[in-house]
């Protein structure tokens, strides 16, 4: 399983951190976190491009790339505090859904077996089916829980002919035994679909999914606390899936199945945080950012930030937990009274 490097474009790494190499175990030596890309967007129903999307949540910044990100918020470095590296994507098949599957999942199973935590640059969604398999392969099938942000469920069964597609990942998780769908949350659908059969097969897995209905109602924080007793009872840890689609297309336009209505960035970034830095992360994807259709790298920047919110949250938990200063998301940056 050597590096492949980029499939699309210039071979960098997120943001400048240091180069790894799956094949190579003392190139992830006391890693942290593993960023890995899965540019595939074969599943895809509507406009594709996602493909794309790794290489373009890799380089989405106006700051140098150094390897190095200061959070005003939370006062660490996500990217210095942590041991970060980058593995670059894993080598897709085209035209072959099966053997793209089989890939990403041996390449996420490698990094979670190594004691890091997997980050997954999509792609479209039908990667979570072996990202969340490979990170509960390693923990354990029905330890690990799920929170999924997104504009639509993903639990079709059949689409196009066909049971893999960006449409079906979670019921495949889910039959698969992979992850439990008592501890399967989702936040922010909406829209048209998916029709009422698999809104049934839904209610008999036990699944909670927050509608932007509720959502709008209660308030995101009130619906994301309640989430998150659930994802924590009798599970190790949670995987977090982050669709971009969740945010609405004003936020993030580069995507390929847009619906209005949805979270607005501010949110999506601040939920990423509460959950990063509140539950104990075992894996996550940014996923659904195609860049041919994205605007000045609107939605590309967005999903440079689930990143780094995720991953300076991480750090900010594990710094916590040893013993410093603890965070006080009402301190002020400067006081000068």
């Amino acid at each position: 399983m050597a590096r492949y490097g980029a499939m699309f474009g210039p071979d960098i790494t997120f943001l400048g951190v240091d180069r790894c190499d799956l094949g190579e175990p003392g190139s992830m030596a006391g890693a942290d976190v593993v960023i890995v890309g899965a540019p595939f967007d074969g599943g895809t129903t509507h406009r594709p491009g996602t493909r794309f999307g790794p290489q373009a949540i890799r380089q989405a910044c106006y700051l140098p790339h150094d390897g190095s990100r200061p959070s005003l918020a939370l006062r660490v470095d996500g990217l210095r505090d942590l041991r970060v590296v980058d593995a670059g994507d894993v080598e897709m098949y085209a035209g072959d859904i099966e053997a793209s599957i089989s890939a990403i999942e041996a390449a996420v199973h490698t990094i979670a077996a190594s004691g890091a935590i997997p980050v997954v640059l999509g792609g479209d969604h039908t990667v979570a089916l072996p990202n969340a398999t490979g990170v509960a392969r390693h923990h354990g099938f029905g330890r690990v829980s799920m929170i999924h942000f997104d504009a639509h469920a993903d639990t079709g069964d059949i689409e196009f002919g066909h049971l893999h597609g960006h449409g079906q990942p979670m019921r495949r998780l889910i039959e698969s035994g992979a992850i439990r769908g008592d501890r399967f949350l989702q936040v922010g659908l909406r829209g048209y679909w998916p029709e009422p059969e698999t809104l049934s097969w839904m209610a008999e897995q036990r699944m909670r999914s927050y509608e932007m209905t509720e959502i709008v109602t209660r308030g995101l924080p009130e619906c994301l606390t309640e989430a998150f007793a659930i994802a924590t009872d009798d599970c190790d840890g949670v995987y977090l899936s982050v669709d971009i689609d969740v945010a609405d297309p004003g936020h993030a336009p580069g995507t390929g199945t847009p619906e209005p209505g949805g979270l607005s960035g501010r949110d999506l970034l601040d939920a990423v945080r509460r959950i990063c830095y509140e539950l104990p992360v075992l894996g996550l994807e940014i996923v659904e950012v195609s860049p041919p259709y994205d605007h000045a790298d609107i939605t590309a920047a967005l999903g440079n930030r689930v990143v780094l919110e995720a991953l300076s949250a991480i750090a900010r938990r594990r710094a916590d937990a040893a013993g410093g200063p603890k965070w006080d998301p009402a301190q002020p940056l400067l006081d000068g009274r």
